[in-house]
């Protein structure tokens, strides 16, 4: 399984639209570490966006 294969499963999940036959399949072929790894980057990635929102949504 390729990054970009990865990062659309953990995306899929991440919004939870993946099927459970796609579910199966990722983890079948994908390993692990690579789905941790992305989780974590895509958990990140999201909190910096909120921040960032809010930081331009509310006065200071």
């Amino acid at each position: 399984m390729n990054f970009i294969s990865t990062l659309k499963s953990v995306a899929a999940a991440f919004f939870g639209v993946q099927s459970n036959d796609n579910r199966k399949r990722d983890l079948q072929e994908g390993k692990l570490t690579h789905f941790i790894f992305i989780g974590i980057l895509a958990v990140a990635v999201f909190i910096a966006a909120l921040l960032l929102i809010v930081s331009k949504v509310v006065p200071t």
